[in-house]
């Protein structure tokens, strides 16, 4: 093996093990608010030293943040203003669930830790700085916080009593009636005036 290929095999795997680490993590703050995960369990979940976790995360409010973003980049639809209540509708009836997993495993993470001081400061920081100041920019006009702020609501509200709570008819494969009054809603919050 050539010293190339050392170097290669140890970066992928300090890449799983950081990976591993991610997902023990995950799985830690979905079962237990922020404040009775310990980077000690997760690192034991993973088979590693506790000190691993520092290297790769530096702490435990930066691996939490790491966890709130899922890998995910900015909010970014990628398309023009007109359309985005259409895509938004999209986003919340889309029949295949494992596209929400990961959405709603963030929001059960962000609920369980909400009475903790320092968890719900890194899930306000997470919304804001991931969702709401870009769709904001997107959006732009008049009050386009408020107006983010109102569709990001409801694509809350809709995706907890969707697959959280399993509120009918919400999770019945969402109707063309239930898809049109979203629409109207998210072109409400988007309209200028």
């Amino acid at each position: 093996m050539t010293l190339g290929e050392i170097v290669e095999r140890k970066r992928k795997s300090a890449a799983d093990t950081r990976g591993e680490l991610l997902r023990a993590a995950r799985r830690r703050f979905l079962d237990e608010s922020y404040e009775n995960v310990g980077l000690r369990d997760i690192a034991r979940d993973v088979g590693v030293d506790v000190a691993l976790v520092s290297r790769y995360f530096g702490s435990k409010e930066q691996l939490f943040r790491e966890v709130l973003r899922g890998g995910k980049e900015k909010f970014d639809a990628g398309l023009p203003v007109a359309d985005l209540p259409a895509y938004l509708v999209s986003m919340l009836t889309q029949t295949d669930a494992s596209a929400d997993v990961e959405h709603v495993e963030k929001m059960l993470i962000s609920l369980r830790s909400a009475s903790s001081p320092v968890a719900s400061r890194l899930v306000r920081e997470a919304i804001e700085g991931d969702v709401l100041e870009p769709l904001s920019a997107l959006i732009g006009g008049e009050d386009p916080e408020v107006r983010a702020s109102l569709i990001l609501a409801v694509l809350m509200g809709t995706t907890i009593l969707r697959t959280v709570m399993s509120v009918e008819p919400m999770c019945d494969g969402c109707p063309d009636t239930m898809r049109a009054r979203l629409l109207r809603l998210f072109e409400a919050a988007l309209a200028d005036r």
